[in-house]
């Protein structure tokens, strides 16, 4: 069974719900995936290289190869495809979903403006393979766990992150004045806030979060608020087929 190809035909929460269904019934192990990206923001198909045009995609899922993909799994056994945010990116996640089923794609930068004009600021105790990237006594707007480059359509929070390399990119955003927030939000959708003198851009197989309640936004699922959170890497946990090189 584990030998038999499934084709995904939907965007980041389709492909989630599929794997999660799979990894339920330990049906993960040995199975390609194959996607064609038919959903509004399509990030993990812009990470794997995947057209975003549905007849092209179609020919890779034909034409393509199987390449081992890792996946990343709660304490819940909840898994992650492409990426989790916490903070601001939960916020703007959750905004951007209210209109995104009326405008689209164009619903996330209206997610992202709504959050900006009232950003949340957590204190949480962020590690990375048990070492401490922020403690709680510095305000965090958001973090993100990683898998793929890319939320929201295409703006690359994690934008080195690579779901074939046994990781996670892990981002940590401390700007705690209305300036430093917005030169955060500036350079966000051309991935230079890793330039930013308040983000720490560090790589794990494990993250743990604790502090003050947080909301995550995980592959568009929206889950919380919980006090502790803690994800980690499960590599070449199936296979997802991508183009040729």
């Amino acid at each position: 069974m584990g030998e038999r190809e499934v084709v995904v035909a939907g965007g980041d929460g389709s492909i989630h719900a599929v794997v999660q269904a799979l990894h339920d019934r330990g049906g993960l192990d040995g199975r390609t995936l194959g996607l064609v990206p038919l959903g509004t923001g399509n990030d993990f198909a812009r990470t794997l290289g995947i057209p975003l045009e549905a007849a092209e995609a179609a020919q890779v899922v034909v034409d393509g190869t199987p390449r081992p993909t890792d996946l990343v799994v709660d304490d819940r056994d909840r898994v992650t495809v492409n990426s989790v945010h916490l903070g601001a990116g939960a916020e703007a996640g959750k905004y951007g979903a209210r209109w995104k089923k009326r405008l689209g794609k164009i619903g996330y930068p209206i997610g992202a403006v709504q959050t900006a004009l009232n950003p949340p600021v957590l204190r949480l105790r962020v590690e990375v393979d048990g070492e401490v990237v922020v403690d709680v006594d510095k305000g965090v707007l958001m973090v993100a766990v990683g898998n793929g480059a890319s939320v929201g359509g295409g703006t690359e929070s994690t934008p080195d992150a690579d779901p074939h390399d046994g990781l996670v990119d892990v981002l940590v955003a401390t700007p705690d004045r209305t300036l430093a927030r917005l030169g955060y939000a500036l350079r966000l959708p051309f991935a230079r806030h890793g330039e930013h003198r308040d983000v720490a851009m560090v790589r794990g197989r494990a993250v743990r979060v604790t502090g003050t309640p947080f909301d995550c936004n995980s592959d568009g699922e929206i889950d919380g608020p919980v006090g502790a959170r803690t994800w980690r890497v499960l590599p070449a946990a199936y296979s997802m087929v991508v183009p040729l090189s």
